[in-house]
């Protein structure tokens, strides 16, 4: 009878030590203590790392953005550090800011040559509902003249270039980093287990294009206003609240721009965009002393062509072209109003039936509504998200 005491009372014990283990969570953090100490003595980062995933709204597709957060953790460091260009003294930030929708704000921006600027208009990383969807797919490319294919690869001519960043041994910086820094040594490691096949050249490429293509922007009033119409962006908005005026742009953009500059990613698996209009001729100047896609491609229809770039954020990415000769949103409405000139590769939409360049002669209220509306493109709270700050004490 005590044997069996014995034997029932042990079993009740181990029974009801299984339900403690089943029930208790193991918490495993991404950094060990001494890590995380080595880590936030220059940087400030959470311990647990930042989740750079995201889901569009339906409206836009409603696909998940995927990311390797330890990758885009190390990027985000390397887009703010300093020891990336030659003379310590430039990042990645310093022409594409967070509050900016990651462009400068600048004509052409200062690099690391005192006596010399970039020879084009920086171009905003935050124009796009998701970085990832837009580039990369349906022939869509980097740069004013579209040669970069990936973000690796404008991330290096950016890095190498003698009036930008002038860095030209990235193999040696990597190495550097890695070796001589303790807190990238751990950042490395993590971001990158056990793929010693990469080099540590393309694993500072990788991260950094893992950080830049998890910006995304579509928290804005359009597409609040579009959600709720089921995805009808000609529809009547000013039931979704927006101003009559704003509503007016709204139609004007559609009939007029639109074909031209997507505001949305197709529903697609891949995010592609949903205009396949890349590159054209605006009818800026009659000879162009910047050739565009023609320096690239050496074909003379592209002479004059540049990217055709999505909108969103526009009012907070002044100055405008590929120039950025126009200072104001006014201005830029006002060249499609009436001052599109007749190049021989001026694109087909801005022509008119007879061949000759279109004008839409928009009336001063059609002009101040399409300027409205344009505002209405505008996610600072995307923009404003602590992943992107500066970590950097």
């Amino acid at each position: 009878m005590k044997t069996k005491l014995f034997i029932l009372a042990t079993f009740s014990v181990a029974l009801f030590t299984s339900c403690i283990k089943d029930s208790t969570n193991t918490v495993t953090h991404n950094y060990s203590e001494d890590e995380y100490k080595s880590i936030t003595a220059n940087l400030d980062l959470p311990l647990e790392v930042d989740d750079y995933q995201f889901t569009l709204p339906q409206a836009l597709g409603g696909r998940t953005v995927f990311a390797d957060n330890r990758q885009a953790t190390l990027g985000r460091v390397l887009f703010y550090d300093k020891r990336l260009s030659i003379n310590n003294e430039i990042n990645c930030a310093s022409c594409h800011k967070a509050e900016k929708a990651f462009t400068d704000g600048e004509q052409f921006s200062q690099g690391v040559k005192v006596d010399e600027r970039t020879s084009r208009n920086t171009l905003a990383l935050g124009s796009f509902p998701s970085f990832n969807a837009y580039y990369g797919f349906g022939g869509t490319r980097m740069f004013w003249d579209n040669r970069a294919g990936s973000v690796m690869d404008q991330s290096s001519e950016t890095m190498k270039n003698p009036v930008e960043m002038g860095n030209t041994d990235l193999a040696k910086l990597a190495t550097d980093l890695y070796n001589n820094v303790d807190y990238y040594k751990i950042l490395f490691d993590k971001a990158f287990p056990g793929q010693s096949y990469l080099s540590r050249e393309d694993q500072m490429l990788q991260a950094l294009q893992a950080f830049v293509s998890s910006i995304g922007c579509f928290r804005t009033k359009y597409d609040q206003a579009l959600e709720k119409s089921n995805n009808q962006p000609n529809a009547d908005f000013t039931a979704y609240g927006f101003t009559a005026e704003e509503n007016q742009g709204k139609a004007l953009y559609m009939q007029n721009c639109a074909s031209c500059h997507s505001l949305n990613v197709s529903a697609s698996s891949f995010g592609s965009p949903s205009t396949s209009i890349v590159a054209a001729n605006n009818g800026l100047d009659m000879e162009y002393q910047d050739q565009g896609i023609y320096q690239v491609s050496f074909q003379e229809t592209d002479k004059g062509q540049f990217k055709v770039p999505m909108l969103r954020n526009i009012a907070l990415t002044g100055p405008y072209m590929h120039d950025g000769r126009f200072a104001t949103l006014e201005q830029v409405v006002e060249h499609y109003s009436s001052g599109i000139k007749d190049h021989p590769n001026l694109h087909s939409m801005l022509l008119n039936n007879d061949g000759s360049p279109k004008q839409m002669n928009f009336s001063e209220n059609e002009k101040q509504a399409l300027v409205k509306f344009l505002h209405t493109l505008t996610d600072t709270e995307s923009l404003a998200s602590s992943r992107f700050a500066d970590p950097f004490k």
